[in-house]
């Protein structure tokens, strides 16, 4: 499994080692030791998978404390451009955003840690897209920031004409306009 950590440290790139031959391929898609050894000891709850279509957008959504969630997510199929925004206030990377591709074929993960928002759009004809998640879903807890907000200009790889939001998406605010994540606070 190799490493590499992004311009914002706590958001972590997971490149898995894959064994192919003939027959197809096989990897190890999460070892709890080898995880909680080189990115963060969390125990992840719940798996979650999702199946979209060219230019759904899902995000940039969060939950406040107590029902934070850190996220490893990854594409089983197709292709993504992944988007994390550190909303920790006061940060020294708040507002800043690390975007990746996963998709099938390269079986990237990213770990996505609590004071983050999150979301993707799908740039394949499809993706299927799995997520493991370390605390319960809470909507009393949840937010939501617009994924066209100016002052994080997020470049999404996509017309913004083409993409497609849920209704609840659709409502969103502006990073400046919700509750966000104080800095201070022990997120784990």
């Amino acid at each position: 499994m190799n490493i590499t950590k992004t311009t914002i440290p706590e958001v972590i790139i997971i490149e898995p080692k894959i064994f192919g031959d003939e027959r197809g391929y096989f990897f190890e898609s999460f070892n709890e030791k080898v995880f909680c050894e080189k990115v963060i000891k969390t125990d992840f709850i719940q798996d979650n998978e999702a199946k979209s279509s060219y230019g759904v957008l899902r995000g940039l959504h969060y939950q406040l404390p107590p029902f934070a969630q850190s996220k490893l997510v990854r594409v089983i199929e197709g292709k993504v451009l992944d988007v994390a925004v550190d909303i920790r206030q006061e940060s020294p990377t708040f507002g800043k955003y690390v975007s990746v591709e996963l998709s099938g074929e390269n079986k990237r993960q990213l770990f996505v840690p609590r004071g983050f928002a999150h979301g993707y759009v799908v740039l394949s004809n499809e993706a299927i897209f799995a997520y493991k998640v370390d605390n319960i879903y809470s909507p009393e807890s949840e937010g939501s920031i617009i994924f066209n907000d100016t002052s994080l200009n997020i470049d999404w790889k996509i017309k913004h004409e083409d993409v497609i939001l849920s209704e609840k998406d659709k409502i969103s605010k502006n990073i400046n306009e919700v509750e966000l994540f104080n800095y201070k606070d022990k997120l784990y």
